[in-house]
C-alpha cells in the first residue's frame, strides 16, 4: 500500500519576507512553498549550511512536520548567508 503525504502549498507566514535575487528587483516571498522555490531556482549560493536547512524547513513546514515559522526564521537566516535579505 502507497503512503499518501498530504501537503498545504497555500500556508502562509505571519509577515512577509523580502529579497533580490539576481537582477536586484524587490521580491516578496509570503511562505514556505515560495521560499522553497527560490531557494531550488534562483538562490545565488547553494553551499553554505543555511541553505540545506531552509530547504528542508520550508519542506517540512508545507507537509505538515515541522513550524511555518521556524521555516520563515531558517529562510531569512538563509537570505542573510547569500547576502539576498532586503
Amino acid at each position: 500500500m502507497e503512503t499518501v503525504i498530504e501537503a498545504d502549498f497555500n500556508i502562509r507566514w505571519g509577515a512577509p519576507v523580502f529579497v533580490r535575487i539576481g537582477n536586484g528587483l524587490r521580491e516578496r516571498i509570503d511562505g514556505p512553498k515560495a521560499a522553497l522555490e527560490a531557494l531550488l531556482h534562483r538562490w545565488p549560493s547553494q553551499s553554505q549550511p543555511e541553505y540545506g536547512a531552509a530547504k528542508r524547513k520550508c519542506a517540512d513546514a508545507i507537509i505538515h512536520h515541522g513550524s511555518v515559522e521556524l521555516a520563515r526564521r531558517t529562510f531569512i537566516h538563509a537570505a542573510v548567508a547569500a547576502k539576498v535579505l532586503s
